[in-house]
């Protein structure tokens, strides 16, 4: 087993549809796993920014204990209707939005007259059906940024006196799943691979709201640990995240080269393995002296070491 707590990477991302995607991280120290996946678990669930309706006003409609004229469903059927539109808002300003309907038939979200800031992410989701010819349904809501779920106490806004208040779920992620696999690194054996499936309401890709959720524990995290840094080794054959968006990295890719992957003899082979020296960024780490103190590792060992270097280049 290693003394070192391995750095993972995002080596995969299966997306099956625009909604839901399974992100593969790997390798994780052990027990690592279900560490990181329980973190991020709870953290995509609650704590993602989304948008939702949390105060409206009917036109005829004082309170929401009533029916308006023309109108199959009652105000609290209304109310809960509302609760599922979902909303992409670029802003962090409450919007206010207005709906008018003339005739029968059914008001649906894309009946909402939208404004440069907000889009409508499920357009046919019905709000309420309309039974008379002669009726219209005029609707103002406001529409607010928010993280998780808000009673109708926690708001903030100041609701006109005929507004009715909503509590308003504000995670665009749906649902998150996570099981935990073993995984090795060379020799070492007793790591933990992450697969992770999100699936959001379309407001936000699942990829977005992963790197959200993964930038917000970054934060908690780090404002937890002064100016203390644990340096980890680099894990050869292990993608970053830049790596899969196609982003080219400051280093050269040899340098994350397995050691194994030289073609040393194998008695250097192991004592560099067994120094926690897996790559040939770790090798650059040491001078010449430090390589000679290594337990197993000696002159002749170093001079094979630079001949296969100057071979690559390096």
């Amino acid at each position: 087993m290693s003394n070192h707590i391995h750095t993972p990477g995002l080596v995969a991302v299966d997306d099956h549809t625009p909604i839901s995607a399974t992100f593969t991280v790997e390798p994780l120290h052990s027990g690592y796993g279900m560490t990181l996946g329980n973190s991020l678990r709870r953290v995509l669930l609650s704590s993602i920014s989304g948008a939702a309706v949390t105060s409206f006003k009917i036109e005829g409609a004082s309170h929401e204990f009533t029916t308006v004229k023309g109108i199959k469903e009652d105000v609290v059927d209304i109310m809960l209707n509302l609760k599922g539109i979902r909303f992409r808002v670029y802003g962090d300003e409450a919007q206010s939005l207005r709906i008018v309907k003339k005739g029968k038939g059914t008001v649906t979200a894309k009946d909402i007259q939208t404004n440069a800031d907000v889009e409508v992410v499920n357009p046919e989701h019905i709000i309420a059906t309309m039974d008379d010819d002669k009726a219209t349904f005029t609707m103002d809501l406001t529409v607010e940024i928010g993280r998780g779920y808000r009673t109708i106490e926690e708001g903030t806004a100041k609701k006109a006196s005929d507004f009715v208040a909503l509590d308003a779920i504000f995670s665009p992620v749906l649902r998150v799943r996570y099981k935990v696999e073993n995984t090795r690194v060379g020799q070492i054996t007793d790591l933990d691979r992450l697969l992770l499936t999100v699936d959001t309401d379309g407001s936000i890709t699942p990829r977005d709201a992963f790197e959200e959720a993964a930038a917000i524990l970054v934060n908690q995290y780090t404002s937890l640990a002064g100016k203390t840094r644990v340096v980890a080794p680099v894990t050869e054959g292990v993608a970053t995240s830049s790596s899969l968006e196609g982003g080219l990295s400051d280093e050269p890719a040899a340098l994350n080269t397995s050691i194994e992957d030289l073609n040393l003899s194998a008695r250097t082979t192991n004592a560099l393995i067994n120094n926690d020296i897996h790559s040939i960024k770790d090798l650059f780490a040491l001078n010449d002296a430090e390589l000679r103190d290594l337990k197993g590792f000696g002159s002749k060992a170093l001079d094979e070491v630079k001949e296969k270097l100057a071979e690559l280049e390096l």
